[in-house]
């Protein structure tokens, strides 16, 4: 075994290396354990090396061209030279493990020099030879520093030849379909003894784990950056049939089918924060802002709506994550999903490279959380720190219409004499709205009816309300025909772009009910509000050039996402008015939200909208209905 090995790892010729040795019995002499070489030895012109040296694979529409079928086999066979340099460095650097291993390892071995082999014969017929292309070290920098035959298991069985089960089975069939059955049958070969491969790993790494640990934490726990459980699935079609023929357990399919973390591109760090808001009328008195029970519950049962504004290649920091099942039904909708992190384990991100950081809103608390984990992207969110609490403000509404020559719908308020007689006034004509300046989904507002003209309830409500804000806002309230949202990009250099419109539906107290989009935003609209808005006001003119003119202006600096909130109401006369801005929110919102998930499922249009927990699912459920404490997130495409 050790002669056999020692040709393998270090043979001058390919010929030499790929002498596959005899079967043994037993491995009476071991010998002593050898250092590890910077790299194995190979024959001029098939070194290894070339760090970022990547093989462009052949789209499966060009597996019916030769050269593209050899520079994929040529890839291949530099792997399978690799495992089987790696197995003979594991028998040479550990004499001592058990004789019982090391022979699994050195039958493994042979059969890597056999894989070779095959893949260098269908190379060669391709018109491809061995070394014509780059040599990659990935495998070799990754594996050989291992410290112990479990971390060996750990990288190579566990990892790189679980990935194969994958790759393998996918391209077999796919060599079949267009023709080419001698290199489907290799890849057959390969496949099945690459299930006894992993088998032979997971036997030895369920001796060797410590303690009682599942084997999927102690796979994780085991994992070192660079390489993670998502380098264990192979670019093609998860392969679950393979891994129960290999002895892995369904709890560690389960969770490896569904587990996802960049490959490459450095990664976006998603959070939902919804009460940002209070958090912002907090700092600004000089506290802190701990969300009440309900709110609590809320963030956890809405905080999937992230899954909006993340890429396959991101981070979604959860409170709660959802349930493998709840997964798989997001999935198989058509949602790409991100890499999901547990909200208490964030300080493993710190010892990561990062894109970005896409909290729902930069408030103290996104600032907190985020404080001290670096990044080294330039993505959509790259600002830093609590924004300035003005900026979430409703006040913030009153400017940009103000600037827009627009009539504002409200005034604001410091001093609670000033706001009572203001509200004392509107109460002549009808119902007024009062809010809190950092109110958010109908939270920290109140309707006043003309009958509560001299009702104490309310006066001592805006005391209250004033202290928390600092300042509240005071409306006519509306006959509201409908509400709706432009939605922004901002690219923190004078520039605004539109990115949606959307419809919302809220309530009667101005709470949050849903959003509806649609490939045309106008077909949303009830035909007289169309006209309205389309043939009177210019509405796309007023939204598309002249409100992200004058939002960037308001907004110096900021980089991301921002939504202006308007209405449409009934005159006293019956004729509809445009309110062209009710208020602006310098964050992540649910039309944006809705906006996103269209895009993400197919672009037809639909409605986002809030269930009761216990409702039945007409729609995709975003929150996880079994977790969900009061109420949920749905999402139901148009037909």
């Amino acid at each position: 075994m050790r002669e056999a090995a020692e040709r393998v790892l270090f043979g001058a010729t390919l010929e030499e290396k790929l002498a596959v040795g005899p079967r043994v019995a037993g491995d009476a002499a071991p010998g002593r354990a050898v250092a590890v070489p910077s790299s194995p030895v190979r024959p001029d012109g098939l070194a290894i090396g070339g760090r970022g040296v990547r093989v462009r694979f052949p789209g499966l529409n060009r597996l019916d061209d030769d050269r593209e079928r050899g520079r994929l086999m040529h890839f291949l066979a530099n792997h399978e030279l690799l495992a089987a340099e790696l197995m003979a460095l594991v028998l040479l650097r550990f004499p001592d493990a058990p004789g019982e291993y090391r022979r699994g390892v050195y039958e493994a071995m042979r059969e890597e020099q056999v894989h070779t082999r095959l893949y260098l014969r269908r190379m060669r017929e391709c018109g491809i030879e061995f070394g014509e292309l780059p040599l990659n070290d990935y495998f070799w920098r990754l594996i050989s520093e291992v410290r112990s035959p479990l971390e060996f298991v750990t990288r190579l069985n566990l990892t790189f030849e679980q990935a194969n089960l994958d790759f393998s089975r996918h391209y077999a069939g796919k060599f079949h379909e267009v023709g080419d059955h001698a290199t489907a049958a290799v890849l057959e070969k390969i496949y099945r003894d690459e299930i006894g491969h992993v088998g032979h790993g997971v036997k030895w790494f369920r001796r060797w784990k410590q303690g009682d640990r599942s084997d999927w934490k102690a796979f994780c726990d085991l994992q070192a950056f660079p390489l993670s459980p998502v380098r264990a699935k192979g670019l093609a079609p998860f392969n679950a049939e393979g891994r129960r023929l290999a002895g892995l357990d369904e709890e560690f399919i389960r969770k490896l089918e569904f587990f996802e973390q960049s490959r490459g591109r450095t990664p976006v760090v998603a959070w939902f924060n919804p009460d940002a808001e209070s958090h912002v009328a907090a700092a600004a008195r000089g506290g802190s802002h701990s969300p009440g029970r309900k709110v609590a519950a809320m963030e956890q049962d809405f905080e999937l709506a992230a899954l909006a504004w993340c890429r396959r290649d991101d981070v979604l920091l959860l409170r709660r994550p959802p349930s493998i099942d709840h997964l798989a039904r997001l999935r198989d909708a058509g949602l790409e999903l991100p890499e999901i992190v547990a909200l208490d384990k964030i300080d493993e991100l710190r010892r990561r490279k990062l894109g970005g950081l896409a909290p729902w809103a930069w408030s103290p608390d996104a600032a907190d959380l985020f404080d001290g984990i670096e990044v080294a992207g330039n993505s959509l969110f790259p600002n830093r720190g609590a924004l300035p609490a003005g900026w979430f403000s409703k006040e913030l509404g009153l400017e940009l219409g103000r600037r827009l020559g627009r009539e504002p719908g409200g005034r604001g308020f410091g001093d609670a004499q000033r706001a009572t007689a203001e509200v004392e006034s509107l109460l002549v004509r009808g119902e007024v709205i009062i809010k809190g300046a950092h109110a958010c989904a109908g939270r920290a507002q109140r309707i006043v009816g003309p009958a509560e003209r001299d009702d104490l309830a309310w006066r001592r409500w805006l005391v209250d309300i004033l202290a928390v804000h600092g300042v509240v806002l005071v409306e006519p309230r509306l006959r509201v025909v409908v509400d709706f949202s432009a939605l922004y990009d901002l690219d923190g250099a004078g520039g605004a772009r539109l990115a949606g419109m959307s419809v919302m539906e809220n309530d009667r107290a101005g709470r949050y009910r849903g959003t509806r989009v649609g490939r045309k935003w106008g077909n949303l609209l009830e035909p007289a509000v169309s006209e309205q808005l389309f043939a009177r006001e210019g509405v796309m003119a007023l939204y598309g050039e002249r409100v992200p003119r004058v939002l960037a202006e308001l907004l110096p600096g900021y980089r991301g996402p921002a939504g202006v909130d308007a209405l449409v109401h009934r005159r006293d006369d019956g004729g509809l008015a445009l309110r062209a801005v009710v208020e602006v929110n310098v964050r992540m919102t649910m039309g944006r939200v809705a906006v996103e998930l269209d895009r993400k499922l197919g672009g037809r249009g639909g409605r986002l909208r809030v269930r009761r927990a216990g409702d039945p699912v007409e729609g995709l459920a975003l929150s996880d209905p079994s977790m969900a404490h009061a109420l949920r997130l749905e999402w139901q495409a148009s037909a």
